[in-house]
């Protein structure tokens, strides 16, 4: 099991800061939480997805990764 963080725009469209997810690779992971979460949709794919602190292709497996954090962009100076 992975764990899956959100924050920001990301935590407030899936309705809560983290769960535990079984997908097996990091494109199961989006397409599964663009469908549980539909508000996830119009931000996850311009967001920051790193596994275990590193950007990831969708086809990396997550069997072994402890924590996927969802980073939607973030404006500031």
């Amino acid at each position: 099991m992975t764990r899956v963080r959100y924050f920001a725009a990301a935590e407030e469209a899936a309705g809560r800061a983290e769960e535990t997810r079984d997908e097996a690779t990091l494109g199961e992971l989006r397409a599964a939480l663009t469908t549980q979460y539909p508000g996830l949709g119009g931000i996850l794919p311009r967001c920051a997805v790193l596994v275990d602190g590193e950007r990831r292709d969708d086809d990396a497996p997550l069997a072994g990764a402890q924590t996927v954090d969802v980073l939607p962009p973030f404006a500031g100076g």
